[in-house]
């Protein structure tokens, strides 16, 4: 990949997030900053969800006209990106002490955590590499995660994308299968019986007859989804341990 030869060559929504760039300078009055553009944006994507965020949406909210937010901002596109990197924030400093596991298992959790702190962070679609500051604080922690371990640092950057793409999965399946239950209302454990024929389907009805799709008594309802995203971080983590293993037997 190339580097560019100079700011200006970088898109205008990378300089303006790592402050490059200075926002408001277009037109002959400014009355806001960028921030108080993009927190805007995020209260109404936190209480309206991201449909509702668009350019005068959030030129309401401010009391401007939609105009003026072209002053700060080139398009909706680059409201969302910066209004989410804005919203993630940045990474919770990891415990110094302990093994790499118990690093990466706190930085995929807390990762998972705030992806799931809003449903719309989970709904913008992946059109570009993590530029923004806050995504590159989040990879800098995974890879410093990592640092102790003998892997090379291509194996440490495939290991948190990875890592990160299991997480960022699973806060979205989260959310959706939780609006699809809502939804329809109905019991799955109880359903699948009525509905499979026990010949074409045994496996399934023999996992749900074994109560592998019901809620853990005592648990809050609201408690499955972090269950099932421990499992899959541990499995994960569980193979990254043998492989870690493996290299260090090639040392």
């Amino acid at each position: 990949m190339s580097s560019p030869g100079s700011e200006d060559e970088l898109p205008r929504s990378v300089r303006l997030a790592w402050g490059l760039s200075d926002p408001g300078t277009r037109g002959p009055r400014r009355g806001l900053t960028l921030e108080q553009v993009l927190d805007a944006a995020i209260a109404v994507a936190n209480t309206e969800g991201l449909e509702a965020l668009s350019m005068s949406r959030v030129a309401k909210e401010l009391g401007f006209t939609t105009m003026s937010l072209y002053r700060y901002v080139d398009s909706k596109d680059q409201l969302v990106e910066l209004a989410w990197d804005r919203a993630i924030g940045p990474p919770p400093v990891l415990p110094s002490g302990g093994s790499w596991r118990e690093r990466f298992d706190a930085w995929a959790t807390a990762e998972y955590r705030g992806l799931r702190a809003y449903r719309w962070l989970t709904e913008r679609p992946i059109r570009t590499a993590p530029y923004w500051p806050n995504n590159m604080r989040w990879l800098d922690a995974g890879l410093g995660a990592l640092s102790e371990t003998p892997l090379d640092e291509e194996a440490k950057v495939q290991i948190t994308l990875t890592v990160s793409l299991y997480v960022i999965s699973r806060a979205r399946f989260s959310w959706e299968l939780e609006s699809a239950v809502m939804d329809d209302g109905l019991d799955y454990p109880a359903v699948m019986p009525r509905i499979l024929d026990p010949e074409k389907y045994p496996w399934v009805l023999a996992a749900v007859a074994a109560g592998a799709f019901d809620a853990d008594e005592g648990d809050a309802p609201e408690a499955w989804h972090e269950q099932d995203f421990r499992f899959g971080l541990e499995r994960l983590l569980d193979g990254i341990d043998v492989f870690i293993g493996h290299s260090e037997e090639k040392r």
